[in-house]
């Protein structure tokens, strides 16, 4: 079997942060198609990317897509004077989830039974209340009590007012401040969040990067006195190791970080400097499965749990899960809402996440899913 041909899609979808999702076509000469998935976090990226896959046709194809280690290492080793992070593995993720793909079709084996088999029959996931409705009490409440119903025990929000300077997704990092009234107004929203979703439920708080030293420390304990959080993840710019050893050594509740950190490589200094208590790699950025599972073993040694990031499509939720059954040190992975509905369009069977945890199907070989090659045309983006 050889590679003959590697497609991005680029597919717009409604409601969505993003507004598209990115995937991965790996096309055979014995018809069996593999798919992987990308999905960075603006439209920019999404087509400089895309770029870059079109242009490793020139690299894979003719390769043998069952030596996935081989093309992994090959990729990676091609950008090296260009930097490997970043793009490298943003590229090197969706091909690799791709191969995998064809590898479990062509052995008719879902893929965690070629990364070792289950160690558990679910995989649990954490979600996220739509804050677009915390306008009110009412509004947040009923988000809580929707993800409390849905049988998750966990969830994660970002109560921090992104206006103006303090906003990290339309200004990025300025000067890592938030003032009082903005810690009292997330402190305020974490306290009806706490109350709303009961003492059980595990609280989880994203600060995207956001601050300075000071003020990440500020807010966390604040958040830790107001809602008795169980997570702070990315406290401070992933930049500086140094700033995070310095709020970590100031707080008490547990710190995540790794959706902006790139291969088993950039985790090496998180773990041998105990800075964190949970990392969380993106199984469509670090570096696909083959990465993620390194990634989870390397964390075992140092008995930290891992609990992948996923802010995208299908593709990322089932990549990240194939894994995460294998592993032993899981905590639980990340989806966008409670109800996965909205990915039914672009697969031709639904994903099963009753009860707050998703459920693969074993009869289903590579991913587990055939993609909706009607709704992904009718969808496409041309540019």
């Amino acid at each position: 079997m050889k590679i003959t041909a590697i497609n991005p899609w680029l597919v717009s979808v409604e409601g969505s942060f993003w507004g598209e999702y990115f995937f991965v076509e790996v096309q055979t000469d014995e018809g069996v198609t593999g798919w992987g998935e990308i999905t960075t976090t603006t439209l920019t990226a999404n087509r400089a990317v895309a770029g870059i896959i079109e242009k490793l046709n020139d690299l894979l194809v003719g390769e043998d897509p069952s030596r996935v280690e081989r093309i992994w290492n090959r990729i990676f080793r091609s950008f090296t004077y260009m930097g490997s992070r970043g793009a490298t593995t943003h590229v090197v993720s969706g091909i690799d989830i791709a191969l995998w793909d064809i590898r479990g079709k062509v052995l008719n084996l879902p893929i965690y039974e070629l990364l070792g088999g289950r160690v558990r029959d679910e995989v649990l996931l954490y979600t996220h209340p739509d804050q677009r409705n915390f306008d009110t009490d009412e509004g947040i409440e009923r988000e809580i009590r929707k993800i409390v119903d849905s049988g998750h025990q966990a969830f994660k929000f970002d109560p921090f007012p992104h206006t103006g300077e303090q906003s990290a997704r339309n200004d990025g990092y300025l000067s890592g401040n938030l003032d009082k009234s903005g810690e009292r107004e997330a402190a305020e929203l974490t306290s009806k969040i706490r109350e709303y979703a009961g003492s059980e439920m595990e609280v989880l708080i994203d600060a995207h990067g956001r601050f300075n030293v000071p003020t990440a420390i500020r807010l966390c304990n604040s958040l830790e006195d107001a809602g008795n959080i169980d997570w702070f993840e990315e406290p401070v710019p992933v930049e500086s190791y140094h700033a995070l050893s310095q709020v970590r050594d100031k707080v008490n509740v547990p710190i995540s970080v790794g959706e902006r950190l790139h291969t088993r490589w950039e985790f090496v200094q998180i773990f041998e400097n105990e800075l964190a208590d949970f990392v969380m790699p993106d199984v469509t950025w670090t570096g696909g499965i083959s990465e993620l599972k390194k990634i989870a073993t390397q964390a075992e040694s140092y008995y930290i749990p891992i609990s992948p990031h996923d802010a995208s499509g299908p593709i990322n939720v089932l990549a990240g899960a194939h894994v995460m059954i294998t592993v032993p040190n899981f905590y639980k992975l990340e989806t966008g809402n409670a109800d996965l509905t909205k990915y039914n369009e672009f697969i031709m069977s639904p994903l099963n996440n009753s009860d707050g945890a998703l459920h693969l199907d074993p009869k289903a070989p590579g991913l587990g899913i055939e993609m909706n090659l009607d709704y992904l045309k009718a969808n496409k983006l041309n540019d």
